[in-house]
């Protein structure tokens, strides 16, 4: 069967540790140098361990020297209409042969970005996200704050930026 999807255009690996959802499709892959592949797909980022990292988890994403390094974010909990997130440790990925994988990974988390605000507070800041989340209508509002923000401020924060952004009631 996997002769059969390299004819017809489809980028999964032969040996991909994940299970695609029912219609999410591979939209390229690349080998890594540790092992496994990373694959991108309209929902997420698969990593060589077979988990998926949606779109709107990926903090922040680059590519340098062959490495793309990923930093997801980890849902700490909600704040009205808002989730608080704060980052993971970046994962390092060598890619040998990247082919069309950076470009797309950084095209798909830039395209779920809707708007974007930094607040000043005190120990920090606080960075507001509006994202599109993969496969679903409608956008998210996400606030992560820095490692010296009192998380109750930044908690406080984001439920009234939610409230003020949410449409007015009938």
């Amino acid at each position: 069967m996997g002769w059969l999807r390299r004819l017809l255009g489809d980028p999964l690996p032969d040996d991909f540790a994940g299970t695609l959802d029912p219609g999410e499709n591979a939209l390229c892959a690349a080998a890594v140098f540790a092992g496994g592949h990373v694959v991108v797909t309209e929902l997420g980022l698969w990593l060589p361990a077979g988990r998926r990292v949606g779109w709107h988890l990926i903090s922040k994403v680059t590519w340098a020297d062959g490495t793309l390094t990923v930093i997801e974010a980890e849902e700490l909990g909600a704040a009205g209409n808002a989730v608080l997130l704060t980052d993971r440790k970046p994962v390092r990925l060598g890619l040998p042969r990247p082919g069309k994988v950076p470009w797309m990974v950084r095209q798909r988390v830039d395209s779920s970005i809707r708007a974007r605000h930094r607040q000043e507070v005190s120990g920090g800041g606080v960075w507001f996200v509006q994202r599109k989340l993969p496969g679903q209508d409608g956008v998210l509002l996400q606030a992560r704050a820095d490692s010296g923000v009192d998380p109750a401020v930044a908690a406080a924060m984001a439920r009234e930026a939610a409230e003020r952004l949410s449409p007015p009631g009938p």
